[in-house]
């Protein structure tokens, strides 16, 4: 069993807290959805998808600790008013065509999925991991991030790399959207919004004096 030293130095490591950080990230532009312009959160997306994956992969491996399964904090409430919102947002560009499905594995059986549903999935899980960790107990952020690292490489992992291949297709084809979503200028990134620096420079926010630091 793992002591309490052991514990502590994984659940405050480098990469499990900047994958909490990003993982923030993605659940607030998902909540966003009415308070963004369509287009720019897909573009928001479009960045933050490929980090997400990128910092899940870089997750230490842990055991669990407690006997209780983890509890559950994404209602099914939760879940549906926010895949609604997204569905009417994307309207007819929702659905798409999966190129690969886990249960037909490399058949030629044609899926169709939605970009709604995919994105509320890998929602779902991270808001209930975050909501676990941000209570500060190490035992119950360790078990949650034990579960986050097994869903990730089980279900929600392989939801991120597909949802991303239709996002990436919309954008570079310049999908006007009907849904208007929200003020641009609410939610704009911009420096000075009290993300960490590394996030600042990939998201190019960085202010002239951070930049002059690196």
């Amino acid at each position: 069993m793992m002591s309490e030293a052991d514990l502590h130095s994984i659940v405050y490591s480098k990469n499990v807290v900047e994958f909490v950080t990003v993982a923030n990230e993605f659940c607030g532009l998902i909540e966003k959805v009415n308070r963004i312009p369509v287009d720019q959160n897909m573009k928001n997306l479009q960045k933050v998808m490929p980090l997400l994956y990128l910092k899940a992969a870089l997750l230490p491996k842990t055991e669990k600790r407690l006997d209780e399964q983890m509890e559950k904090y994404v209602s099914e409430l939760d879940y549906n008013v926010l895949q609604q919102r997204w569905l009417e947002a994307l309207g007819e560009y929702d659905s798409y065509y999966e190129v690969f499905d886990p249960e037909i594995q490399f058949g030629e059986e044609m899926v169709t999925a939605s970009i709604s549903e995919s994105l509320l999935d890998i929602y779902q899980d991270l808001k209930d991991f975050l909501t676990a960790y941000s209570l500060g107990d190490e035992e119950i952020m360790n078990d949650a991030l034990y579960d986050c690292v097994y869903h990730f490489e089980d279900f929600w992992g392989q939801r991120l790399v597909n949802v991303l291949r239709p996002v990436h297709k919309l954008i570079t084809d310049g999908v006007e959207f009907s849904a208007g979503g929200g003020n641009s200028d609410e939610d704009e990134i911009k420096p000075g919004k009290g993300s960490p620096e590394w996030l600042d420079r990939f998201w190019g926010t960085s202010s002239g004096e951070e930049e002059k630091d690196v």
